[in-house]
């Protein structure tokens, strides 16, 4: 958990504020190293929220002093240290809470993940591709596209770790007749590029190479780093499907008459290096157009695991044919378990 403390009077927040209200000077960002349990309450009735009992909502205590509550299926012991192993596993997803930043949980699911290191090592020079979910011209609060807060916490996330703005791309394209460059604008994400002076790029205007029966963007071979973004919706295997942008317009929908989207993904998977999946399910589309609030970011290099692991969070029983054939009980879960955070979003949200 991070806090925010003033340099000056050392008043400490736990939620991100620009300056001290008093002393008008930046915060400092402090990060919990050592944490401890301090009170454990055990709950045993169920709520909308929490529909699986019993529970424990457990006191938190960093070497700090400072507090903070969190839900656990584990049981703990007071004075027990409080510890959420990271792994090298890249079929594990990680998934974490959003509780007041969402740089910070995106910081988390990679720790979770062990990290990120570019191809080349170097963070000076490496060359980083964003591709967001960006499929029609919509307002964020429609949670269509990925929102512009969640982009822009991406990228400042790279430049605090080393990045340099100008080597990273974020892309996307059009397979509608709506232009990209109207979706980009309403959607708020062409604000974002231009705030942090990042370049946006029309895949459908560069080149494409050969890999099988499939014509993918020569954009995707050229980047050390490569980032699917998509937003998840409810009843969607949205992580997956969000790579399809990767693929020329014209060959994906050629593609379409003698495969499945099934049997493209997997063939595209198997041709494109490895990219790491940071998926936004703050705001989440219901399947009758309505948002519901989730509160999660999900990370893993496995897209169709993360995809599998969102349906059994948000109890979707009706699995797309691109996600049937993963067993979820061969995933590893990293961060919160499953069981803290599952909502039936359909039903409640």
């Amino acid at each position: 958990m991070a806090f925010y403390q003033c340099p000056k009077c050392k008043k400490t927040w736990q939620y991100p504020i620009e300056k001290c209200p008093n002393c008008f000077l930046k915060l400092e960002k402090l990060r919990s190293t050592k944490i401890r349990v301090a009170g454990i309450s055990k709950v045993q009735i169920p709520t909308m929220f929490h529909p699986k009992t019993p529970y424990f909502v457990l006191l938190l205590e960093d070497e700090n002093g400072n507090k903070w509550v969190q839900k656990s299926v584990k049981e703990y012991e007071i004075g027990d240290e409080f510890k959420i192993e990271t792994s090298k596993d890249k079929n594990a997803v990680a998934i974490w809470r959003i509780k007041y930043d969402i740089l910070e949980t995106i910081e988390k699911v990679i720790e979770l993940l062990d990290g990120i290191t570019p191809h080349q090592k170097s963070w000076w020079g490496a060359k980083i591709l964003i591709l967001p979910t960006l499929i029609s011209p919509k307002h964020p609060y429609l949670a269509e596209n990925t929102s512009p807060e969640f982009l822009k916490a991406t990228i400042q996330y790279l430049i605090e770790i080393g990045a340099r703005t100008e080597n990273i791309k974020v892309v996307a394209q059009s397979f509608d007749e709506a232009p990209i460059e109207t979706s980009a604008q309403k959607s708020q994400l062409l604000r974002v590029c231009q705030e942090k002076k990042i370049l946006p790029i029309n895949l459908a205007e560069k080149n494409f190479v050969r890999k099988g029966d499939l014509e993918v963007s020569e954009e995707v071979f050229s980047s050390d780093l490569i980032i699917n973004l998509p937003i998840l919706r409810i009843g969607k295997a949205s992580a997956g499907e969000n790579l399809f942008k990767f693929l020329k317009k014209e060959n994906y929908l050629a593609q379409k008459y003698l495969s499945s989207d099934e049997e493209i993904l997997k063939n595209l998977i198997n041709s494109l290096p490895e990219i790491l999946t940071i998926a936004e399910a703050n705001s989440v589309q219901k399947s009758d157009g309505f948002v519901a609030h989730l509160g999660l970011v999900l990370a893993s290099f496995n897209p169709l695991n993360l995809d599998r692991i969102f349906f059994e969070i948000t109890m979707e029983k009706n699995l797309p044919e691109i996600l049937k054939e993963v067993e979820i009980e061969n995933i590893p879960i990293l961060g919160r378990e499953i069981e803290e955070v599952k909502f039936d979003v359909e039903r409640y949200g």
